[in-house]
């Protein structure tokens, strides 16, 4: 087999042809960005062993493997991310997050990520702003591990430590963003999640628990006129909203991802609590 019939392989399985090519091109221990290329080496053939590899990714993809955690790798504003399965995928829907983040305008800010995960969000913010003061904390020692393990690769000082939300966390912050869980018990979707941890997916009957602890919470850790943006499911933005209200935030607001959906809310803490 080669490089070309490989690709067609893929492809009568119905596989996404630049999945498949990455996944290719891992195997053959090259730069994963470089599709180039694999169409200037078509007719290479793949050893044994680089075919049994790649028929072993392809079932995985079938069988809703992410792609990143079998190259190990995921882009992410700008960065290549080093992601397992401790981890989820970071997504390209959470960019909307940093940029929100960013378009707050803040100069020195005290900034903390609640659920890191892989220091997706925590990482990319340092990244556009090296003078901010960035924290980022989770629960899962396994997920720290990964994100402290990005930040020392890309020389980015992010101060990271085990915490369950806010409980181990001191001092007050200027912004507060977090991606945390918030699909709900029984969705549909979940099947298709089975590689991703669990804990990291669902929040509760309504996927609204964890979002509403840190509403709840947030207040305390924040300074006067500090804000907290949120990350939710695509048809949660309006009690997402409205929990923000209840618990004294104002000028509450949504953002939409790139397929136009309310994928963030946030607001400002009018004054410590």
């Amino acid at each position: 087999m080669n490089t070309r019939q490989a690709l067609q392989h893929a492809r009568s399985l119905d596989i996404d042809l630049l999945e498949a090519q990455t996944l290719l091109l891992h195997v053959l221990q090259r730069p994963v960005h470089d599709r180039a290329w694999l169409l200037l080496h078509d007719t290479l053939a793949l050893t044994y062993e680089q075919q049994t590899e790649f028929t072993r990714g392809l079932e995985q993809l079938l069988d809703n493997m992410p792609l990143a955690y079998l190259t190990g790798v995921q882009a992410f504003h700008g960065l290549d991310l080093q992601v397992t399965p401790d981890v989820l995928v970071p997504r390209a829907d959470t960019e909307t997050l940093v940029d929100w983040a960013l378009a707050l305008g803040m100069k020195q800010a005290r900034v903390l990520d609640l659920g890191t995960g892989s220091g997706a969000i925590a990482l990319a913010l340092k990244h556009q702003r090296p003078e901010w003061s960035v924290h980022a904390v989770d629960q899962s020692t396994q997920a720290l591990a990964v994100a402290q393990a990005n930040a020392r690769r890309l020389q980015l000082n992010v101060l990271m430590k085990q915490s369950d939300w806010l409980d181990q966390v001191q001092g007050r912050f200027d912004l507060i963003v977090s991606n945390p869980p918030y699909i709900a018990q029984g969705d549909p979707h979940l099947p298709g999640l089975s590689h991703e941890p669990r804990s990291a997916l669902v929040s509760g009957p309504q996927g609204l628990n964890d979002l509403q602890a840190i509403i709840a919470q947030a207040p305390s850790y924040l300074k006067p006129q500090g804000w907290l943006l949120l990350e939710h499911g695509y048809d949660q933005a309006a009690a997402v909203c409205e929990l923000l209200r209840q618990n004294g935030f104002i000028q509450v607001q949504s953002r939409n991802d790139l397929a136009g959906i309310a994928r963030c809310s946030g607001g400002m803490c009018p004054e410590v609590k």
